[in-house]
């Protein structure tokens, strides 16, 4: 059996499978995210770690499956975090997650130059690109984001850190003692050689150019490998064999590519999380920086995905049912219903496509992609005094659609070829109804896959089985199965296309409007 852990911004799912990637029980627990003045977002590790073992204690208790006959343990993990780590592996303070934008100023600095393109400095967004195919988002939102953040405003801490760790990282450092990461993951630092797939390295002249010490950075492991076995402590707490093998792991984006079934070149998937992305593997490697997409490492050995992120898409349902239909104020009626996306889902249904004119915007946090834009924020446009509620769900629904359009505009653009079809994952695809919003909105078959929200956790079992020697690509293909298919509803495509195309007006009218309320 395979054990994996997701840990995702919310918390993690801890959960077995067998050696054909058929899930045997999960467990899952919560884990606080710390947001504070001036764009800090912060979880403790130590959190994480005890919300494992919790997890962990109940999937046992739960499968009543004898810890013995697990093989390997595979992570998974938010992806562009950074924990600072003395060399005894005690945190020198909270993890800076992927959503804190206080290293924005910091690569602002970074990235300038006499002679910019869309606020680069050209001698050296050309390196970036031509070495690792990319280079630091504005937003202040990546890994070496956080660590310059670190060295400027925390040099105490910076001082003393021994190593800085993706998330996915220190959880296999809690695992194993070793601190290493994968090229897949090392991505975000921008300071890999990325031009042979298959010998990633680190690069001392990128590694110049930022300004961080090389020493600090963790040993460089081939992706999707098997980097040791589980401490003695480790295996004893949770009573697994000694020698269980530890794998590599991947961050979340990587993982649900694999878990989603798309993992054939040019297949595509869609995920509606917390977050949202669009993405597929490739054969070569390319880079958009105008609309922050590019080519980055696959958690498949040897291969490229193109990679590209929605900042909040299943974040604007929560904020809609806890921040407006039930924040905890003097007019609250009580909690949320249990069931509330589930009646949400059936009210929606009954509303007309286009929401009776009314539009939601999803920039809740910024945006990334298909614009990197951290002073963007979302709202409902257009509304009247005929519009009600119903109409706001829908909205919503409809918002996080239009981005994943903007995103399979560009996407699609880089492949030179359009989508048949998009395996559809994560919490969103729940949802019947949002399904066939996607479908319509984006105008192209949606295969809703079975439990899309173990996506991730069933892409890291099968990558630990591919890395075990147990299971190979094509069947991995194969392994995944699909619950429905929704075909786009050809009476809605000119609607559609229209609010698409007064969306995107939306922003462009609107983008100097937005920096000037949020100090950009």
């Amino acid at each position: 059996m395979i054990l994996t852990i997701d840990l995702g911004t919310s918390g993690p799912k801890v959960s077995l499978f067998d050696r054909q990637a058929k899930c045997i029980g999960y467990a899952f627990e919560e884990a606080p995210l710390l947001l504070s003045d001036g764009g800090g977002a912060e979880q403790c590790p130590t959190d994480w770690t005890n919300a494992i073992r919790k997890a962990y204690k109940q999937l046992i208790v739960a499968t009543q499956f004898n810890p013995k006959n697990i093989e390997a343990v595979n992570c998974t993990a938010q992806w562009s975090g950074t924990v600072a780590m003395k060399a005894n592996g005690e945190p020198l303070m909270n993890c800076i997650t992927w959503m804190d934008t206080r290293g924005a100023a910091a690569v602002e600095k970074l990235i300038s130059g006499p002679i910019r393109v869309e606020g680069y400095g050209v001698g050296k967004i050309l390196q970036w690109l031509r070495i690792c195919g990319g280079g630091p988002t504005k937003s202040g939102k990546d890994s070496i984001a956080h660590i310059l953040y670190i060295k400027d405003s925390l040099p105490k801490v910076y001082a003393e850190t021994y190593k800085f760790l993706e998330p996915k990282d220190y959880l296999n450092w809690w695992l194993t003692g070793r601190f290493a990461t994968s090229f897949d993951a090392v991505t975000m630092h921008w300071v890999t050689d990325n031009r042979d797939i298959n010998n990633i390295t680190y690069h001392d002249g990128l590694i110049n150019l930022t300004g961080v010490d090389k020493a600090k950075l963790p040993d460089l492991v081939p992706t999707n490998t098997v980097i040791g076995t589980v401490s003695d402590f480790i295996a004893e707490e949770l009573g697994l064999s000694k020698g269980v093998k530890v794998v590599s792991g991947t961050p979340d984006l990587q993982s649900a590519a694999v878990g989603s079934g798309a993992v054939r070149d040019y297949d595509g998937h869609l995920y509606v999380g917390t977050s949202s992305w669009l993405l597929t593997h490739v054969p070569f490697k390319k880079t958009d920086m105008f609309h922050n997409m590019g080519t980055i490492p696959s958690a498949l050995p040897g291969r490229y995905i193109i990679a590209n992120e929605q900042e909040t898409s299943g974040a604007c349902l929560n904020f809609l049912k806890n921040n407006i239909f039930f924040h905890d104020d003097e007019l609250n009626t009580g909690p949320a219903p249990k069931d509330f996306y589930k009646i949400m889902d059936s009210i929606v249904a009954k509303v007309k496509p286009g929401s009776e004119g009314v539009m939601f915007l999803p920039w809740l946090y910024g945006e990334r992609s298909p614009i990197d834009d951290h002073s963007v924020r979302g709202g409902f446009y257009n509304m009247s005094l005929s519009n009600n509620r119903t109409h706001l769900m829908r909205a919503v629904m409809e918002g996080v659609g239009m981005n994943a359009r903007w995103l399979q505009f560009y996407v699609e653009k880089m492949t030179a070829r359009k989508f048949s079809s998009l395996n559809f994952i994560g919490g969103g695809a729940n949802s019947a109804v949002w399904s066939q919003i996607m479908a319509d909105v984006l105008d192209v078959q949606i295969r809703q896959m079975k439990e899309p929200l173990m996506a991730n956790s069933r892409g890291t079992a099968m990558l630990a089985l591919l890395a075990l020697g147990h299971l190979d690509v094509n069947a991995a293909a194969e392994a995944v199965e699909m619950n429905k298919t929704f075909e786009p509803n050809p009476a809605n495509r000119s609607l559609y296309a229209e609010l698409f195309s007064v969306y995107v007006d939306i922003y462009n009218k609107n983008k100097p409007i937005f920096a000037r309320l949020n100090h950009s």
